[in-house]
């Protein structure tokens, strides 16, 4: 990684499916622990956790980490980014990269690759991953994210349907996947450019993405391009059920996972 950048790591106590998910055990820390581990064996120059809650931020000052205190209010992690931004007065050119709060397994090299791939693009704004989907249960999966990008690498849409749709191959109710389908699985891993952030909080909910409930088309919606690399490492599903819990702590248990 040959420029600085900042990592921001999102972190809410309320959950759906997983309430206080962020101090939940995994093998024997917390999750917000094994994720701000992760992303400090990354090249950023600073580690941020951003809660609006207490109890999660005194957990990270325990075990040493930094912490700031953002506003309950906000709809998305990427608004708490901006707040951060400006709570310290990160420069308008400086990259925040958001990295999830429930990612204990997130590879340090894919977020250098994200803040890489987005300094390395000083007229664009926001940068993003991709992995290839391989199977039909994936592709038809609303809960996951797919993405679909041009010849430059530029993100044309995301949608939580499965695209781009092989008719031909599908006409016949046929459920596994043709050789060259481009199905991409989008990896929720963001580098911003501070300047982009402010103008994003900026902007009302875009009506695309209030349909599909993706924050990022509001960026596609206003003309924003976000250019879309393969990941150059694997990227595991983070923890949003009881069932991931159990999986990643089994994955660390018996040492599979770095």
């Amino acid at each position: 990684m040959n420029n600085k950048y900042i990592i921001v790591i999102p972190a809410r106590f309320g959950s759906t499916r997983l309430k206080g998910k962020p101090l939940l055990d995994i093998a024997g820390k917390s999750m917000i622990n094994r994720v701000y581990e992760q992303a400090s064996r990354s090249a950023a120059d600073r580690v941020l956790v951003a809660t609006d809650d207490q109890r999660i931020a005194d957990a990270v000052a325990a075990f040493g980490g930094d912490v700031v205190m953002t506003s309950a209010a906000h709809s998305s992690g990427t608004d708490r980014l901006h707040e951060v931004a400006e709570h310290y007065g990160f420069a308008e050119d400086s990259i925040i990269v958001n990295v999830q709060g429930d990612e204990p397994l997130i590879p340090p090299q894919v977020i250098d690759q994200v803040a890489q791939n987005l300094a390395d693009r000083p007229r664009l704004g926001v940068a993003t991953l991709c992995e290839n989907i391989t199977t039909y249960a994936e592709f038809s999966n609303p809960n996951v994210v797919k993405v679909v990008t041009d010849a430059s690498d530029l993100a044309l849409y995301f949608s939580r349907a499965a695209i781009p749709w092989p008719r031909d191959h599908f006409k016949d109710g046929c459920q596994t996947l043709p050789p060259a389908c481009y199905a991409q699985r989008h990896i929720g891993l963001y580098a911003y450019r501070v300047r982009t952030l402010k103008q994003f909080v900026g902007w009302p909910m875009a009506p695309l993405e209030a349909v599909e409930a993706l924050e990022q088309l509001r960026f596609l919606w206003h003309g924003e391009a976000i250019h879309v690399a393969q990941a150059e490492a694997p990227v595991p599903g983070g923890v949003d059920t009881l069932d991931d819990l159990q999986r990643v702590t089994a994955l660390l248990r018996q040492g599979g996972v770095q």
